[in-house]
Formats: C-alpha cells, sequence, structure tokens
C-alpha cells in the first residue's frame, strides 16, 4: 500500500467484476429514471380521453416532473457531493417510489400534477448522483464506453416500459397501471442499491471526513482495487462542492454556463418528441396501445444511437460528432413533423430516427459533463448544469401544448421546426465550448 490518490487507482488500474457491476446497477437507475419521466407519455392518451383535457393542459401535467427534476437536480444533486453519492440514490428512489405509487391513484389532473412533480424531484437527483458514480468508479481507459452505456439506459427504460405498456399494461389495464409498475420496479431498486453500490471512494478523497483513509479502502477493497495507507496532502484548503463554487471559478464558470444553456435548448428539442409523440399518433387514428409503440420505437432509436456514438467517442473528441448528431437531429424532427398518415411503420422510423440522433448528441453532453467538472464539485456541477437543462425539458412539452392550440392540430411541421429550433441552437453554443479535463484542471490549480 502506499500514500496515493484513490482516484488515480481508479483511473489508472483495470476494471474489476465489481465495478461493472456498479456501472450495472447506474445503468439500471437510468433506464428506471427513463422509464419514470415517459410514464406520463404512455399514459397521456389515457389521461386526456378520461378527463377531457385540451393539449394545453395535458402539456402541463408531462411537464410536472421535468420541472421537478430541475429542483431535484441541483437541490439533491448538490447533497450527493456532501451526504455521499449512495445516500443521495436511496432517498431519490425512496421519493420516486412514493410519487409514482401515489399518482397512480390520482383523481384529478392536479393532485396527478403534484404528484409528478414529487417523482420528478426524486429522478433529477438519482440523475446527478448516478452519472457521478459512473465517472468515479470507471478507468480512464472504460470510462466513455461506460458513460455512453449509462446514458443509453435512459432510453432503454422507455423501451423495456414501451413494451409492457403496449403488450401488457395499456391493454389489459388503463394508464394508471403504468404507473403503478413504475412504482414497484423503483421499491426493488432501493434493497439491490444498498447492498452493491459502495460509497466512491472519490467522494471520500474530495470530503476527507473522519477515518477517511479506513473508508477509502473499504470501498477500495469492494471494488477489488489497490489500497491505500494515507491520502496526500491537500494542495488547497479543500473546496467544498457548493453551486457558488463552480460559478465563481473562472476556469469552471464558462464551462459550467455554456454546458447549462446548451444541455437547456437541446432539450427543448428532445422531450418535444418524447412528450408528444404518443398523443400526434394517437390523434392520427391510431389505438392507444398502437401509438405507444411509436414510443417504444423511438427509444430503441436513442439506445442504439447512444451506443453507437459511445464508440464513437472512443476514436475521436466530444464536441465534432455531438455536433452532427444535433444537426441531423434537427433534420429528423422536421421530418416526423411532416406527418404520415395512417402509416404506423412511417410513424415508428420517424420516431426511431429522432431519438437515434438526439439521444447521440445527449451521450456528448454527459461525457462532457464527466469531463467538464472536478471530483470535489461533480455531483454539484452536474445536478446544476441538469437542474438549469431541465427548465428546457420541462417547458418543452408545455410550448408545445400552447403551440398546437394556437396553431391548429393540423400545423403538426410548423411546430416541429419551431421546436427544433432548441437543437440547432445548442449546436452553436458546443462549437465554442472549451473542452478540457475538469480534475487535471483541479490538480493543476
Amino acid at each position: 500500500m502506499a500514500a496515493t490518490d484513490p482516484r488515480e487507482i481508479i483511473a489508472d488500474n483495470p476494471m474489476s467484476a465489481r465495478q461493472w457491476i456498479v456501472v450495472i446497477l447506474m445503468i439500471l437507475l437510468n433506464a428506471l429514471d427513463g422509464f419514470d419521466v415517459l410514464s406520463s407519455a404512455f399514459a397521456a392518451p389515457g389521461i386526456s380521453k378520461e378527463w377531457g383535457i385540451p393539449r394545453s393542459e395535458l402539456g402541463i401535467v408531462l411537464s410536472a416532473e421535468l420541472v421537478g427534476m430541475g429542483f431535484g437536480s441541483i437541490f439533491l444533486g448538490s447533497f450527493a457531493d456532501k451526504g455521499g453519492r449512495k445516500l443521495a440514490m436511496l432517498i431519490c428512489l425512496f421519493v420516486m417510489a412514493i410519487g409514482m405509487y401515489m399518482a397512480h391513484a390520482a383523481t384529478a389532473v392536479w393532485p396527478l400534477t403534484i404528484w409528478r412533480f414529487i417523482t420528478g424531484l426524486g429522478i433529477g437527483g438519482m440523475l446527478a448522483a448516478t452519472n457521478a458514480v459512473v465517472a468515479e468508479t470507471t478507468s480512464k481507459a472504460s470510462r466513455s464506453l461506460a458513460m455512453a452505456l449509462y446514458v443509453i439506459g435512459y432510453p432503454l427504460g422507455g423501451v423495456i416500459g414501451g413494451f409492457a405498456a403496449q403488450s401488457w399494461l395499456l391493454v389489459d389495464y388503463d394508464w394508471r397501471a403504468v404507473f403503478l409498475f413504475g412504482a414497484t420496479v423503483t421499491a426493488i431498486m432501493i434493497p439491490l442499491v444498498f447492498v452493491l453500490v459502495p460509497e466512491t471512494p472519490a467522494y471520500f478523497a474530495a470530503r476527507r471526513p473522519e477515518g477517511a483513509v479506513e473508508k477509502i479502502n473499504r470501498s477500495l477493497r469492494a471494488l477489488s482495487q489497490p489500497l491505500i495507507d494515507a491520502l496526500p496532502p491537500l494542495k488547497t484548503d479543500g473546496p467544498k462542492p457548493k453551486v457558488t463554487d463552480i460559478l465563481s471559478k473562472p476556469g469552471l464558470r464558462k464551462v459550467t454556463w455554456m454546458l447549462a444553456f446548451g444541455y437547456m435548448l437541446h432539450t427543448l428539442t428532445f422531450y418535444y418528441i418524447l412528450k408528444f409523440a404518443v398523443q400526434v399518433v394517437a390523434d392520427s387514428g391510431f389505438t392507444q396501445p398502437q401509438a405507444a409503440s411509436t414510443l417504444t420505437y423511438a427509444n430503441i432509436g436513442g439506445a442504439v444511437g447512444g451506443a453507437l456514438f459511445g464508440f464513437l467517442l472512443k476514436k475521436f473528441d466530444i464536441r465534432g460528432p455531438t455536433i452532427a448528431a444535433l444537426l441531423i437531429g434537427v433534420v429528423t424532427v422536421a421530418w416526423f413533423g411532416m406527418g404520415h398518415g395512417d402509416s404506423l411503420a412511417a410513424w415508428r422510423l420517424s420516431g426511431f430516427l429522432c431519438m437515434f440522433f438526439l439521444n447521440a448528441a445527449i451521450v456528448g453532453y454527459y461525457a462532457a459533463f464527466a469531463r467538464g467538472f472536478p471530483a470535489y464539485a461533480r455531483a454539484t456541477g452536474t445536478g446544476f448544469v441538469l437542474g438549469v437543462g431541465r427548465a428546457g425539458a420541462a417547458g418543452s412539452p408545455i410550448i408545445a401544448g400552447f403551440l398546437f392550440d394556437a396553431l391548429g392540430k393540423d400545423q403538426l411541421f410548423t411546430v416541429s421546426v419551431i421546436m427544433g429550433f432548441g437543437s440547432l441552437a445548442a449546436t452553436v453554443l458546443l462549437f465554442f465550448l472549451p473542452m478540457r479535463d475538469g480534475d487535471a484542471d483541479h490538480a493543476a490549480q
């Protein structure tokens, strides 16, 4: 054993089986987040039909968990840096399970909206914590691939949930079963995380609590990595993870804001497809299960696009491929907006292509999050960026809903082109984003 930084041990040594188990669990948690977010989209036609609400009001329901995700990303993301990644994930799972269960029991629009908001709080905090865990339990050689696999977990959850919805939940039951199914799966994940996921060595190294070396070695032992005798002395007074820190340091401030606004603008386009595809197809004359299948295919496209993009990032830098994915994504959204009449196959293909490229760009952004923030503020920085970004996600179904009401349901192409401008603007910001290694920058200070 030696006095060294445990973050270097994780970064430089080959991945153990236990590390890959942790990564797989983070993928499953991201898949759970993906299903929980999209559950309202799968349920949308049933909600609209049962309660007779217009698209503008439906847009508010669909945005509720996205608003909650914004607050959860900032506040619970910051908690993940102060109280630990593992504790934050367990709290978030509990909040999500309660929110999903109560949503299934809602009898009116506003109670449903409130419980979807509460569910979103847990989802937002979960995204920030799991992103940090993947970054901090993987080697440099495997980090890009692990991050790509983690990101595709989000649409994978939509795929699994979509097949469950279109072949079982919406066939044998009604829209409430979608939320109950999500609550059950969320509850199952709580003991798995408690038993199988250790706190990250990077968290203890950054916070340096009493008995830090013992706690770090416990984590390293669980991850089958070499142990340490002592931590190296701090080069600074030990920066505390807080939002004001990522906004005050010159090296982090520009990266933080450009990532935040770029991600926000992209999610404006991204969630337009995810949240309104099912309703648009249902209004074209298809049954609820048939309309839900469009979103299932869209999420298959997102999973495939994210996976392929992850391998692409192993050979190329983040910027170029992500810009290409953003621009092609704008084109596919416009094609979706051209409408496909009574051809369910064409609607499915359109959804597949949209999410193939839009989610590939999400992979690029998550890779930029992992690179852009140092370990001591990674969950805080990621949570802040995701929180600001959720403004675009939350605004997306609301804006689209009011555009449909103002312009008419037959103006699908016009609405789609307007919503596509989000990813186009994100392209410009990404072009000027400084790309650097946050941990390297911090070590140099």
